[in-house]
């Protein structure tokens, strides 16, 4: 019998255990620091990623919207943000696309004014907005829904962690945003209140994207990454408490207490409906109103429904 040395055989066995970590399908998403975006932080923070076969890294910005650029090009694998962000970027670069909506809005964007009582004193003033994000998109859609002029105001382009202190400078009377800096806006600046929420204007979504020639290269880590957000929004959904600690230790500067607090304002679901399709038809009429939008959406290109329909065909419902 042929006696292999104990080196040898030690050295294969290390190379056998390696295997798994090794045959890891590198990945880099992107989005921003709120709860909103649960399910990324879960799966990375439960290792589902991992389990999946995927080595992910996460790269943050100040509004998951504003990560969605780094799609074009394929300068990142996935982002997480808004509708508007999501057509905008889809107009720049055909190979973004969505591939399903991971949460939806219910009672998570808000007007917060300082020293305003009333919506109607909001009328030439500064208000804060960070531009092609979600917060626009419910601005832009309280302006038609109230019959408002958009000649009133003054509209500021300012990112969601800057606007708690440049309302507490005076650079804006009010701004348009979402968790957690409503919360924060009203807790550290004096007489600041909630002028007006999304509730009666519009319900929105958030949405996971994804570079088209990316999939394609590597069908099988696409389908596995879509398969760990399920599974991490399972998770969200299951066990909460043990979700919002997940997302505490993610973001590290929201405590799990609030973190619950504040999921109570939004539903985690993996789908892709109809109900889906019409939010970013809202987001196609804005862009064109403003001159935004270079040509038509092309649909049955920015709508990419196969990686759903392998993981969680029931979940989709929308019809091309």
């Amino acid at each position: 019998m042929l006696r292999r040395p104990m080196g040898i055989l030690l050295g294969l066995a290390t190379l056998l255990c390696a295997g798994p970590a090794a045959a890891q399908t590198k990945m880099t998403i992107a989005t921003g620091v709120d709860p909103v975006f649960s399910a990324y932080y879960v799966a990375q923070q439960e290792g589902l990623f991992k389990k999946h076969g995927l080595d992910v890294r996460i790269n943050t910005g100040p509004s998951g919207s504003a990560m969605v650029a780094f799609l074009v090009n394929g300068q990142i694998e996935s982002a997480f943000g808004s509708e508007i962000a999501g057509v905008a970027n889809h107009n720049l670069d055909p190979n973004v696309v969505v591939v399903a909506q991971a949460t939806r809005l219910v009672r998570w964007i808000a007007v917060v004014g300082r020293n305003i009582d009333t919506l109607d004193g909001l009328k030439g003033k500064k208000i804060g907005i960070a531009r092609g994000s979600g917060g626009e998109v419910f601005w832009l859609a309280m302006i038609e829904k109230l019959k408002l002029n958009p000649a009133d105001y003054t509209v500021v382009n300012v990112e969601a962690p800057e606007m708690v202190a440049a309302l507490e400078r005076g650079n804006i009377d009010a701004y348009a945003v979402w968790e957690p800096w409503v919360t924060r806006g009203l807790g550290a600046v004096k007489n600041t209140k909630v002028l007006r929420t999304q509730e009666g204007i519009l319900e929105q979504g958030v949405y996971i994207y994804m570079n088209r020639g990316w999939i394609q290269k590597n069908p099988a880590p696409a389908e596995a990454f879509i398969r760990a957000l399920a599974d991490a929004t399972d998770l969200i959904n299951r066990d909460r408490p043990r979700a919002a600690k997940d997302v505490s230790e993610f973001l590290k500067n929201l405590d799990p207490p609030l973190v619950e607090q504040l999921m109570t304002k939004l539903t985690f679901d993996m789908e892709l409906s109809d109900f889906t399709v019409n939010l970013f038809r809202v987001a196609e009429a804005q862009l064109k109103s403003q001159g935004k939008l270079a040509k038509p959406v092309d649909w049955s290109g920015f709508i990419y429904p196969d990686l759903m329909r392998k993981v969680l065909p029931t979940k989709v419902s929308y019809k091309p």
